[in-house]
């Protein structure tokens, strides 16, 4: 057999194993920190997606010829502009790069003596392959990191940006040549998505409100609603679910009076803009989901709730499918066993021996754990979601 043919067999058996190799590698990237980084919603989650990324470009390169290698992912160019936005260092970033290429490079080892249609030798040509794949990924990324950081703000939307960072990290300035009203009440918005700026400005005109609107990198902008007094939340909700266009996600803060109210709804939205790009919803109020929103920027939190609550059901025949979703009808029933039973069309029995098997399972009693499990089912959900759109269909 071809080495051609049998790279191109080793990468659907690296693709089954992608969550495994996803799991192992935020876990290796998290561990590599600079002190003085500050932990931001935008780059955490920007990391999960840059690590996504890098793994598919990997294993895309496990499957291609030499001569024809794959392009590197805007994904890892983007987030190489965020980390210099951010004053993450240039050596955490490539250690990361690093670290993750050690890691895949350890999974497809392990695939190939399991295949055993590699010899040594092309085991050895591969990696070197790899390899070089590595030098033209951090020589990418390197270029791109310091052109964003040797980047000075030159256009009024550059300054302006660079103001409002000031006044986020806390900094005392002359906020009169902002067009923006600071001592008001503000509602504090992040929205991502194709044509965001025009979006958001076209979602707050019906709203009669100061706008202040920050461009931020790709498809991501900042922005404020400024008035004197609160929006009503569900009216605002209604008002801007109507009004969406495809594409866009949009995260809500609380309305909060004065500066210090205008940066806490700012870090609220923030905060939220994970969930709304990973859930169901796309327009997501931080008062909703604020757990959960916590939960995200945690990994160990994360994990941990998995492995507490859901690997274990996992054991069950059905890899724990019917647990979840009898989970899932008991949460949106508030704990009431009649509602669930309902919403599943089966009878109280059958529910209360299925919550029982679940207590057994993961050896604690549902009732007290309920946002826990809930927290866990949500960012399941979430990440299947996600991982399902950045897979690439063949």
């Amino acid at each position: 057999m071809r080495i051609e043919e049998i790279r191109r067999g080793l990468a659907p058996r690296l693709r089954a194993r992608r969550s495994e190799i996803e799991q192992a590698t935020l876990t290796r990237v998290s561990s590599i920190a600079d002190p003085k980084e500050k932990p931001d919603p935008e780059y955490i989650e920007g990391i999960r997606a840059a690590v996504s990324a890098a793994i598919e470009f990997g294993i895309e390169a496990v499957e291609r010829s030499e001569e024809h290698p794959p392009p590197i992912p805007t994904t890892l160019l983007s987030q190489a502009r965020l980390a210099a936005r951010h004053g993450v260092k240039l050596e955490t970033v490539l250690r990361r790069y690093l670290a993750g290429y050690t890691l895949l490079g350890d999974f497809l080892i392990e695939e190939s003596e399991r295949s055993g249609a590699l010899d040594g030798a092309s085991l050895k040509r591969l990696l070197r392959v790899q390899a070089a794949l590595l030098d033209r990924l951090i020589a990418a990324v390197s270029e791109e990191y310091e052109r964003e950081a040797k980047a000075k703000p030159g256009s009024a939307e550059q300054r302006l940006a660079r103001r409002v960072e000031q006044l986020l990290e806390g900094q005392r300035l002359d906020t009169s040549e902002i067009a923006y009203e600071f001592d008001a009440v503000h509602l504090g918005l992040v929205a991502r998505g194709p044509d965001a700026e025009e979006a958001v400005r076209e979602l707050a005109r019906p709203l009669d409100r100061r706008l202040l609107l920050v461009p931020r990198g790709e498809a991501t902008v900042w922005a404020w609603l400024g008035g004197r007094r609160a929006l009503d939340p569900e009216s605002l909700r209604c008002v801007l679910s109507s009004k969406l266009p495809p594409g866009l996600c949009l995260a809500l803060g609380e309305s909060a009076e004065g500066l210090g109210g205008w940066r806490l709804s700012h870090r609220q939205a923030k905060a939220g803009l994970p969930v709304a790009r990973e859930g169901p919803d796309p327009v997501v109020g931080y008062a909703d989901v604020a757990l959960l929103a916590s939960v995200l920027q945690d990994e160990l939190l994360a994990t941990s709730l998995r492995e507490i609550y859901l690997v274990p059901l996992d054991e069950g025949s059905d890899g724990g499918e019917l647990a979840r979703e009898t989970l899932r009808a008991y949460l949106a029933a508030e704990g009431n066993v009649s509602s669930t039973a309902a919403a599943l069309r089966v009878n109280r029995k059958t529910v209360a021996s299925r919550l029982r098997a679940v207590e057994a399972a993961i050896g604690r009693p549902i009732s007290s754990r309920l946002a826990e499990i809930g927290a866990a089912l949500r960012i399941e959900d979430a990440r299947a979601a996600a991982l399902a759109q950045r897979r690439p269909s063949r």
